[in-house]
């Protein structure tokens, strides 16, 4: 029976069958359904009622299509793909694996293939892109799920994370200078600007180089400082500044910062005082949502005590003071 060849389960009822079998009588109608029952290829919808005549049938019934023959799935995962490839998961859930098994494969060929891998690491994606011919499939289309699956990781495949190019501004290449790290874009372009006019000093500091923080992606941009810089930023006898909001996320991007860099790295503190002074009697804004309590250890150390004081309580009250309160005529 053609209406009975599926490839996925519906439902179908007592009428609907009958239509379709309209040459049989209620008996042969009854056998019919009987021997589809116990082959399986009908099931009962449990909540279906019955239809009251004798002998009886339910109203509603599930089309189950053939069960698949998932021997040569199991096959192929215990004896064709690489052996570093863990098949213990796929073969628990064959289901997932039909799904999975284009990149599967597709990995298992790679590691067969091309064992010189691992003499040079190469970019997460540029390793996406070779393995599975999409640059993205490793940081956003489930490329980390199939390692997962598979007793994997991206490490495994001799990767490094990139960061995006830090953008920075120098006067002059003099090694043993001051260098200003500062998280918003405004406040980089003013201070840049005020430099390029020919000031020597901001905030009563001399600064050679400033750099673009970017926010929450500054830690990640400093964990590859060294491959994004020039060589006279990196002197040992150099002096590095931060400067940010004065809120919980500012604080903990600067507390986030200093962990991830073998420097010491000093908040930049007459511009934080000159925020405090310049906040003085206005009505402050409330601290943006969803910003977590940050203690700010580290950053309190080199304020005066009526100076942390002041920042604690206001971060208490729920307000905040972001670094745009400065302005070029400030510095």
């Amino acid at each position: 029976m053609n209406f009975l060849n599926v490839t996925k389960r519906m439902k179908i009822s007592l009428f609907e069958i009958e239509t379709k079998l309209k040459n049989l009588d209620y008996l042969q109608l009854y056998q019919f359904i009987m021997a589809q029952l116990e082959s399986g290829k009908l099931s009962v919808i449990k909540s279906a009622k019955t239809n009251g005549k004798k002998p009886s049938l339910p109203l509603a019934y599930w089309i189950n299509p053939p069960e698949k023959d998932m021997g040569a799935l199991i096959e192929e995962l215990r004896y064709e793909i690489h052996p570093r490839l863990n098949n213990q998961y796929y073969l628990k859930n064959l289901t997932l694996y039909e799904n999975d098994r284009e990149h599967v494969l597709k990995l298992s060929h790679f590691l067969t293939n091309y064992p010189h891998y691992k003499k040079q690491a190469v970019s997460v994606n540029e390793r996406s892109y070779e393995i599975w011919q999409r640059e993205k499939f490793l940081q956003s289309e489930g490329g980390v799920k199939i390692l997962k699956n598979l007793d994997l990781t991206k490490a495994d495949l001799f990767v490094y994370e990139t960061a995006e190019p830090i953008a920075y501004y120098s006067r002059t290449k003099e090694e043993g200078q001051s260098i200003l790290i500062i998280e918003n874009k405004d406040t980089f372009f003013s201070m840049r600007k005020h430099l390029i006019s020919g000031a020597a000093t901001i905030c009563g500091t001399k600064f050679s180089t400033l750099i673009y923080g970017g926010g929450k992606k500054v830690s990640k941009a400093f964990s590859e400082f060294e491959l994004s810089v020039e060589p006279y930023l990196l002197h040992s006898e150099n002096n590095f500044y931060y400067f940010g909001d004065l809120d919980y996320e500012g604080l903990g991007i600067y507390e986030q910062l200093i962990n991830v860099v073998d420097f010491k790295i000093m908040p930049f503190y007459s511009a934080y005082q000159k925020m405090l002074t310049k906040a003085t009697g206005l009505k402050l804004a409330k601290t943006k949502r969803g910003q977590k309590a940050n203690e700010g250890l580290s950053f309190y150390e080199g304020f005066s005590n009526s100076d942390v004081q002041g920042i604690k309580s206001m971060l208490a009250s729920g307000h905040y003071i972001p670094q745009e309160i400065l302005q070029i005529g400030d510095y």
